[in-house]
């Protein structure tokens, strides 16, 4: 299933945030979204799900398989949240309920969406922290989110984002908080879920090396547009725009991010 933005555009208390984005989604694709604070990234992503402020005004088209999310009443929205699209978010200690379980958090959702009994809720989730490489997944599913590491918390979101096999996944700068080796391993994964699943991948980073560990497309944002979109190895290492280029100089030292994906599957010690 593809996502397709055409010409979006957000306004928020008279300012124009969004001016016009164009993006298009494949399946079994991850699209990396880069450019600096404030350029409207996480916003493109939360305009996908219909989350923006109150009092927001949106044009233009989102699209997720030929239906036209933008026209869908707040009830059909509801069911297209966590069913069809997911959203994991930069976090994981906020996103995570704090006062509730792993396996309360993870079967909340199947149960509303896909109608589930509590047994076989409780084994789907079980299941789904096996597959994000949550070690002693049965504990862990009766655990709270603080008794986690961060790299270990941000596995949990991915595994709730998934809970309902969303065709799009939304990921918000989901390894800003982690050390180097925890955030290659949650890349890893990402990539690996996107192959075995056929996910759509949308994620968004200011961080050209994150993006270039994962991601087969690139789009570059700045102020509320999209200046450049290709293929991951072009656009990092022949950028057309100069905004592009700026940000891959501001990397330290010049270098320019590695082409292929580093780190490994398993949770490093930091992890665990």
């Amino acid at each position: 299933m593809t996502l397709d933005i055409t010409g979006l555009k957000v306004t928020i208390g008279g300012k124009e945030i969004l001016r016009g984005v164009d993006l298009s989604l494949e399946a079994g694709r991850v699209h990396g979204l880069a450019g600096e604070s404030g350029s409207g990234k996480t916003m493109t992503g939360l305009a996908v799900l219909g989350l923006l402020p109150h009092g927001a005004r949106v044009s233009g088209g989102i699209s997720l398989g030929g239906r036209d999310l933008l026209a869908l009443s707040p009830k059909e929205l509801n069911q297209v949240r966590g069913g069809e699209v997911a959203m994991v978010f930069q976090d994981p200690a906020t996103s995570l309920h704090p006062m509730l379980t792993i396996g309360r958090q993870l079967t909340e959702h199947m149960r509303h969406h896909l109608r589930l009994g509590k047994a076989e809720a409780k084994a789907r989730a079980v299941d789904l922290l096996t597959k994000v490489r949550i070690p002693g997944a049965e504990e862990a599913y009766g655990r709270f989110p603080h008794q986690f590491s961060g790299g270990m918390r941000q596995r949990i979101a991915i595994a709730v984002a998934l809970a309902c096999s969303p065709k799009v996944l939304i990921a918000d700068e989901p390894t800003t908080a982690l050390d180097v080796t925890v955030q290659a391993g949650v890349l890893r994964l990402l990539r690996g879920l996107c192959d075995e699943l056929g996910l759509a991948v949308l994620l968004v980073t200011h961080d050209l090396g994150v993006m270039s560990a994962v991601a087969d497309e690139v789009s570059v944002m700045k102020d509320g547009l999209v200046v450049e979109t290709g293929p991951r190895a072009r656009v990092l290492r022949e950028p057309s725009h100069p905004y592009t280029r700026a940000l891959l100089d501001s990397l330290p030292d010049h270098q320019e991010p590695a082409q292929d994906g580093t780190g490994r599957d398993e949770p490093g010690e930091g992890e665990r």
